[in-house]
């Protein structure tokens, strides 16, 4: 039985600024067959409600509480355990946090900074690791599909690089953190048992899904996709499909069964 659905943004529903051919139609499927939906992204270049913008333009309408970043969870983390940031992230990310407190003891944030991660930069957060400092990851990705269609480098080489020098594990905030998928699923009171998940990246949206109790979890072959994805990491995709709309089908007619 399937009573719910989790699905990426980026190489799922949009590549870019361009809706994948299908998507729109897609997700009002699953809205008719009356499954909820929640949308979780390891986007660390843009704002939540730059996220829901994007969507509105590409012609779906989706609710904010429908989205889940790794920035809106590394808020809360930071409010609960009484930390103030310091960030490596995209400058698109800043004002993500700009209203917290000041002057309480260091987390470090990474996220996809792009060419902002220079030794300046990582050193800065070096010492602040060294120095207390927490380490939070937003998402721990190894590649994206860059503006130029080429896969580019993530921001897991860059965490890794920093748990290497300081002796310190990251707290993963984004996919494949299991607690993110399940809190995405709590919001629908969907069980892990009866939840799918859609991504593009076998690893984290793939992999991560299924070592966090989903019953199911589709890899497309669209977004950063290359093929032998399906096989590279484990567990493996329940099954790998052409595109967001081909998943609906799978996800429709295993309702049926």
């Amino acid at each position: 039985m399937i009573s719910g659905v989790l699905l990426d943004l980026a190489g799922v529903i949009y590549d870019g600024d361009v809706v994948v051919p299908g998507a729109t139609e897609a997700v009002l499927r699953l809205r008719d067959a009356g499954l909820p939906i929640r949308f979780v992204s390891n986007t660390t270049r843009s704002t939540k409600p730059a996220v829901l913008d994007r969507l509105a333009r590409l012609g779906l309408s989706v609710a904010p509480d429908e989205v889940f970043t790794p920035a809106e969870v590394a808020r809360q983390w930071l409010a609960e355990h009484g930390r103030s940031p310091h960030l490596l992230v995209h400058p698109n990310l800043v004002e993500e946090f700009d209203d917290l407190s000041r002057g309480l003891p260091k987390a470090v944030v990474v996220g996809d900074a792009g060419e902002a991660f220079d030794y300046r930069t990582l050193n800065a957060a070096f010492r602040e690791l060294i120095a207390g400092a927490e380490l939070l990851a937003l998402a721990s990705n190894r590649t994206f599909k860059d503006s130029d269609g080429k896969l580019s480098l993530d921001a897991g080489a860059f965490v890794t690089g920093l748990e290497f020098a300081s002796q310190k594990s990251a707290i993963v905030l984004g996919k494949p953190s299991q607690p993110f998928f399940r809190s995405a699923l709590a919001t629908m009171r969907c069980p892990n048992a009866q939840a799918v998940m859609v991504g593009d990246d076998a690893e984290t949206d793939v992999a991560g899904a299924l070592e966090a109790g989903l019953a199911h979890a589709l890899l497309v072959r669209t977004g950063k996709y290359r093929e032998g994805d399906e096989t590279r990491f484990e567990p493996v995709p329940t099954a790998t499909v052409r595109d967001i709309s081909e998943a609906v089908d799978w996800i429709i007619d295993a309702r049926k069964r």
